[in-house]
Order: structure tokens, then C-alpha cells, then sequence
């Protein structure tokens, strides 16, 4: 089921403590440009049809990655691409919007997304760690 706009970034904007829906929107375009760099094929295009028209296509045509970030490089570039940021609030940012992005997934992509991602992901998005 596609996650409409208001309640995907009303959940972010909870989930995150922000004031505004406006940063709620910024944290979230951010964070799945990233995302939809490391992720590919059948995957990308299931989350995608799950998320708002507006994040969809973001994630669809990503920011270009040379490789895998690991969670932590993946949240230093999320601090380098939101204005202010420090490694602490882009970590927050980064747990904000995969949580519910994980939620809009459902558990069964969810664990498909993290497989196409390096180890350590899973506390970002939410989850146990993998074994």
C-alpha cells in the first residue's frame, strides 16, 4: 500500500521531534537520495511504490555513489548535505526517516532492503541487528 504524503512526513516529523513539517521534508528527501543510491533493481522499485509520488522518485533517481557507504559514512553525508547539521542531528534525521520508511515497507522488504546494504544498517532503520 502507498503511504500518502501528510502521514509519511506527519510520522517523520513525530518520529524525528521537529518543528516543522518543512524540516520533516527536508530530513526525508535527504535520507532517501542516499538510500536509493545503495539500493538496486526489484527492491528499489518495491519501496518506491510504497512511498509518496514526491519521495519516489527521489529515491528513484538517486544521488550517484562511487560504493556502499557504511552507516556511519552514510550519516556523515547526510550532516554534508543538510545546511547546519552536525553527525548527532543527521543521525537523528537518518533514524527518523528509515524507521518509518521501514514501517511503509513492511517487514518482509524491510529485510530485503538490508540485505542490499552494508552490515549496521539495521539500527538505523529500526531493526535487531542481522547475524
Amino acid at each position: 500500500m502507498v503511504m500518502r504524503w501528510e502521514p509519511f512526513l506527519d510520522q517523520i516529523k513525530e518520529r524525528g521531534a521537529y518543528k516543522t513539517p518543512q524540516e520533516a521534508e527536508r530530513a526525508a528527501r535527504t535520507v532517501l537520495a542516499l538510500l536509493g543510491a545503495h539500493l538496486v533493481g526489484e527492491v528499489r522499485a518495491e519501496l518506491a511504490a510504497r512511498l509518496p509520488e514526491e519521495l519516489a522518485l527521489i529515491l528513484l533517481n538517486p544521488l550517484q555513489a562511487r560504493e556502499p557507504l557504511s552507516p556511519e559514512r552514510f550519516v556523515r553525508a547526510t550532516a554534508a548535505w543538510i545546511e547546519g547539521a552536525t553527525e548527532r542531528t543527521a543521525a537523528w534525521d537518518v533514524s527518523a526517516v528509515l524507521s518509518v520508511t521501514a514501517e511503509a515497507a513492511g517487514e518482509e522488504l524491510a529485510d530485503r532492503i538490508l540485505l542490499q546494504l552494508p552490515v549496521g544498517y539495521d539500527l538505523l532503520f529500526g531493526h535487531t541487528q542481522r547475524v
